[in-house]
């Protein structure tokens, strides 16, 4: 064949490429079962950058104690995003040590021994999200250091913070989960879909 510019242009050319990947599911694995709770870890590594833009800025110390829940790095900046702590226990340190990132580099974690009591903090109940503003409801989200589930983690609130001339009249939530083995979206959808109604 040769490679002049009209053969590159060949349909037939297009038509024997089928490409793309296509790997197994996996999903069988978790989907047969029902959701369960996780058990709680004796140690938690926590990356203050979990997400596009400058790191959390680490609220607590080594020695100090947390509760579920806790605050324990506020945002840096517009795109950043706060950090609360996963389960009650002891901050032994804050060190840097490697990250799930595809550069294997190292970043600073917070790193918490947990008590196994799992106690929240206090002053988590629920608001009346349909009484708050969209200014509230946008801080809210960041307070709660919401961030999205993409490769880059970016802050939802900045998302969620449309130019005044630009109303929000649909909410769309994906719950297509393409990568091997993920079905937390699918098992959530079957076991609690009036929730998520």
């Amino acid at each position: 064949m040769s490679s002049s510019p009209a053969n590159l242009r060949s349909p037939d050319r297009f038509l024997k490429f089928y490409g793309g990947l296509r790997l197994p599911g996996h999903k069988q694995e978790s989907t047969g079962r029902p959701i369960a709770e996780a058990p709680i870890l004796p140690r938690l590594i926590l990356p203050l950058q979990q997400h596009i833009g400058e790191p959390a800025v680490p609220l607590v110390m080594a020695g100090d104690t947390v509760l579920k829940g806790q605050l324990i790095a506020r945002p840096r900046g517009v795109v950043s995003a706060a950090l609360h702590a996963p389960s009650s226990g002891r901050v032994i340190g804050v060190e840097n040590l490697p990250v799930p990132h595809p550069s294997g580099l190292t970043a600073p974690c917070l790193v918490i021994e947990t008590d196994g009591e799992d106690c929240p903090v206090a002053g988590s109940e629920a608001h009346d999200y349909l009484a708050m503003s969209p200014a509230e409801l946008r801080e809210r989200v960041r307070a709660a250091g919401i961030v999205g589930l993409g490769g880059a983690g970016f802050p939802t609130d900045v998302k969620l913070n449309p130019a005044p001339n630009q109303p929000i009249h649909s909410l769309i939530l994906n719950g297509a989960e393409c990568e091997p083995y993920i079905t937390c979206d699918d098992m959530l959808m079957r076991e609690r879909a009036d929730t998520v109604i």
